[in-house]
Formats: structure tokens, C-alpha cells, sequence
């Protein structure tokens, strides 16, 4: 019954980190289309943080008077590390994230986002000595060359309409690292305390970097203009990218490890270019210009370096024996 129901959690498990990567994938498309004109991609990044903030809190409000959870106290030698996740993990990462995209092309920006685990490796070298073996050193020479081939020629060998620039590559490029630091910041607090208390207090943290930065764009909308799909747009950014997608990664750690969860970081850009060519399919939208010979020998280069890094030797065959 045991080996049932970890088989039973660990399907589930999957099926949320699809979901995830679905979610994500099409926060390339829905945040793209609607920036810059329908919202500023800053103010588009305070309407994500309130409303992840309020979210985050009531769950946590309602979970304890449900008794599932207790509010917890936070210990005042905690607070520079939160307010330092709240800066990298939010604040940066975010608004680097939606300013960028709206700078350069869905794909671009998905394919530049798989190189986090490479960052996250290199700075927990750095701040935690971890060692890193010459197979990672391979991946981050690797997956680095591509990532850098994609940022300087990436916008060049893309056609002009499809939207691509190195200037919004690059302030993707930034959102990774910031969130690398961020992976690394948070680990010691995840043993200290309930998942969703962390995540709570890093946004609001993360709130009070972004409300001067998005405000006068969240307070030019012309929200009487906007359409319906203008709003559910909205809604899915707030409610789908950053509420739901994070409470499913939650689920799947506490049933499969944490380098399954990073695998599914590869399933992202191939979504995108699926909705990509659906869309170009039906007459909508130019993304697919981005899809030529060399974005897809810079993506190989990306996911091979990225696979070096994440993927431990032998994990394959392991999971087929076992």
C-alpha cells in the first residue's frame, strides 16, 4: 500500500510540474501581448506582486484557522535574508523578467530562463563552496556559449519583425541570475520554517522594492479601455504564473526530488514554440520568426550545458532500473 500511494504521488506529481511548465510557457505569450501598451511591464510586475502578496497571506490566514498550519514568528536574525530574497527573488528577477520580455521575443526569453541552474550552481560554488566537477564545468562552458551566441546574435539572425533584441535578452539573462541568488538566499530558511511563511514574507518584502519603481504605470491604465481579454490576461498572469504555478511546485517537491523538478525547466521553451506555431498557424502573431537554424543550435547548446549541470551521471539509467 505504501509503494501505491508514493507511485499515486509521484504521477501527481508530474502532472503538476506539467502544469507548471504550461503555465509558465504561456505567461510568454498572454504577459507579451499585453505589455507595453495594455499594461507597462513594471506596473504589470506591482500588479503581480499585491495581488501574489494578498493571495500568499490568506491562504496562510485560512490554513491556520483550519489548523493545517501555524502562524509562525520570525526571527529578527532572519529578516536581512528575507529582505535580500525579497530584492533578488521578486524585485529584480520579476521586473528584469517582464521588462526584457517586453524587449525581445517569447522564445528567446524562454530559452535565455533554462540557463538558471547553471547560475545557481556557480553561486552556490561561490557563497556555499560547493564543488563543481569537471562534467559541470563542460555544462557551464557549454550551455554559457550558447547562452552568449543567443544574446549577441540571437536579435541578427531573427527577422525584424519578430521583436527580438539583445537588450531584452540580456535583462532576461539578469532575471536568471537574480533568481539564482535567490535559490540559493532562501535554502537555509526552508528549513526553519513552512514553505508558504517564506514565500509570504519574500513578497511583501519584494512588494516595497517594486510599488516606487511600477506604480505610475499601473496608475496610468486605462482600465475603463480595457477588453475582456485584456483582463484575463491579467488574471492569468496574477492568479495562474504567480499563485497557482508556485503552490504546484510546492506539491511536487514533497513527492519527487528536486533535480526532477528542475528537469521539467527544458519542457518551457518547447511549449512556447508549440503555442508559437499554433499561433502562427491560425494567422496570429510573428514569434515564429525566431525559429531558425541558428536559435535551435543555440538552444542545443543551452539544454546540453544545462543538462551537464542538473542531471547527475548515470540518472537516467538509474530511474530505468528503478
Amino acid at each position: 500500500m505504501t509503494n501505491s500511494g508514493g507511485n499515486s504521488g509521484a504521477i501527481w506529481a508530474h502532472f503538476a510540474l506539467f502544469t507548471v511548465g504550461a503555465i509558465y510557457a504561456g505567461n510568454y505569450i498572454v504577459a507579451k501581448g499585453l505589455m507595453p501598451d495594455i499594461v507597462g511591464p513594471s506596473g504589470f510586475i506591482v500588479l503581480r506582486v499585491v495581488g501574489g502578496t494578498a493571495m500568499f497571506f490568506a491562504v496562510m490566514l485560512i490554513l491556520r484557522v483550519l489548523g493545517v498550519v501555524k502562524i509562525e514568528r520570525i526571527a529578527r536574525v532572519d529578516f536581512p535574508r528575507l529582505i535580500l530574497c525579497g530584492l533578488s527573488g521578486v524585485a529584480i528577477n520579476q521586473l528584469c523578467f517582464f521588462n526584457g520580455l517586453a524587449l525581445t521575443s517569447p522564445i528567446h526569453a524562454s530559452l535565455i530562463m533554462t540557463v538558471n541552474p547553471i547560475f545557481v550552481l556557480l553561486i552556490s560554488a561561490i557563497f556555499l563552496s560547493n564543488k563543481i566537477t569537471a562534467r559541470k564545468i563542460a555544462g557551464i562552458c557549454i550551455g554559457g556559449t550558447g547562452a552568449g551566441l543567443l544574446l549577441l546574435f540571437g536579435g541578427q539572425t531573427s527577422a525584424v519583425e519578430s521583436g527580438a533584441s539583445w537588450e531584452g535578452d540580456l535583462l532576461v539573462l539578469i532575471n536568471a541570475f537574480a533568481y539564482g541568488i535567490y535559490l540559493v538566499a532562501v535554502k537555509p530558511l526552508m528549513s526553519k520554517y513552512h514553505p508558504l511563511t517564506i514565500i509570504s514574507w519574500v513578497f511583501l518584502f519584494g512588494m516595497v522594492f517594486v510599488l516606487p519603481i511600477g506604480m505610475d504605470q499601473v496608475l496610468d491604465i486605462q482600465w475603463a479601455l480595457l477588453e475582456r481579454p485584456h483582463f484575463q490576461g491579467i488574471v492569468y498572469v496574477i492568479l495562474g504564473t504567480t499563485f497557482l504555478a508556485y503552490l504546484l511546485n510546492i506539491f511536487a517537491l514533497n513527492n519527487v526530488a528536486p533535480v526532477v523538478v528542475s528537469i521539467y525547466i527544458y519542457l518551457q521553451p518547447l511549449i512556447v514554440v508549440l503555442l508559437v506555431g499554433i499561433l502562427a498557424f491560425v494567422g496570429s502573431g510573428n514569434y515564429h520568426n525566431d525559429i531558425n537554424s541558428f536559435t535551435c543550435l543555440f538552444a542545443f547548446a543551452i539544454f546540453t550545458g544545462v543538462w551537464l549541470v542538473s542531471v547527475p551521471k548515470g540518472w537516467i539509467i538509474e530511474r530505468i532500473k528503478g
